[in-house]
């Protein structure tokens, strides 16, 4: 209850509980909203806080099962927040421009990633010297634009098991992508949207930065979470795998050596008989 308590008076600093006017909200966000004050709703925080536990719970299963998460945030105040706490987790980003299709058609964007990697990989090994300066200028220029767009998801090689979305009303495109192809989402949900549009809301003001940052992070920490088991896990396996191994081994080496024992015996020497007496004990002299 303290850590509730806490956390709650953490998203209270934040401007977690701030939301929009009066005359721009949905009425589905109803059962989160508090109070009125000025005009503006008030997002009910133990709503807040109930969501974003059960988000953090759910988000750092599907870390542990080794899934990829995908960052969307493309708004100004979300950039660098997202950026930041996706790289920290090495989990894939959208934060510049969500390009139609980035899901529904992900074999051609992938084709486009492709073609980014091997420009650069020709710029750097120096395949391009041969080549004029305005064709390797206009090439460098094509990477830029290519990474600022692509840089994020350049090493994600499937569709994603989840999205983390930072206001979903902005980032309609790819919600409705995600929804397509069934992929679970979860999401940053002000007073203007509609929280049954994805599958895991979490009621928030998502205009402030701190809002923004506090959210993400608290994500970003349970997924970390979820990652740390899994290589526990994994770690505790091979040990297991190897404790075995040797075991199996103990046990065939001192088979082996048993044998070898008993092999090793050696057997009663058999006198040879003299030559010339066919075997038999020489006569005794009289």
């Amino acid at each position: 209850m303290e850590n509730n308590t806490s956390l709650q008076q953490q998203l209270l600093e934040a401007g977690v509980h701030f939301g929009h006017l009066r005359k721009k909200w949905n009425p589905k966000m109803l059962p989160y909203i508090y109070a009125e004050k000025k005009g503006i709703h008030i997002i009910d925080l133990n709503k807040t806080v109930e969501c974003l536990q059960e988000t953090a719970l759910a988000l750092k299963n599907i870390a542990k099962s080794g899934k990829k998460i995908m960052f969307v945030g493309t708004k100004k105040q979300a950039k660098e927040i997202v950026t930041e706490c996706a790289q920290r987790v090495n989990m894939p980003y959208v934060t510049e421009r969500w390009l139609g299709g980035m899901l529904t058609n992900f074999n051609t964007v992938r084709k486009s990633v492709k073609k980014m990697q091997t420009i650069e990989k020709m710029l750097n090994d120096g395949s391009f010297d041969s080549v004029t300066k305005k064709e390797r200028l206009q090439l460098s220029r094509d990477k830029d634009k290519m990474e600022k767009v692509l840089g994020g998801i350049a090493q994600l090689g499937r569709v994603p098991a989840a999205l983390f979305i930072v206001d979903i009303g902005h980032e309609h495109i790819g919600l409705a992508e995600a929804k397509r192809l069934g992929i679970t989402t979860f999401g940053m949900v002000d007073t203007n949207c509609d929280p049954n549009k994805v599958d895991f809301p979490v009621p928030a003001n998502d205009d402030a930065t701190k809002s923004i940052a506090i959210i993400t992070n608290y994500i970003t920490a349970a997924i970390a979470e979820g990652l740390a088991e899994r290589q526990a896990e994994k770690s505790d396996d091979e040990e297991t795998e190897e404790s075995g191994e040797n075991a199996l081994k103990f046990s065939v080496d001192e088979e082996g050596g048993d044998d070898a024992g008993k092999k090793g015996k050696s057997a009663p020497k058999r006198r040879i008989p003299a030559a010339g007496t066919g075997g038999r004990k020489p006569a005794m002299k009289k």
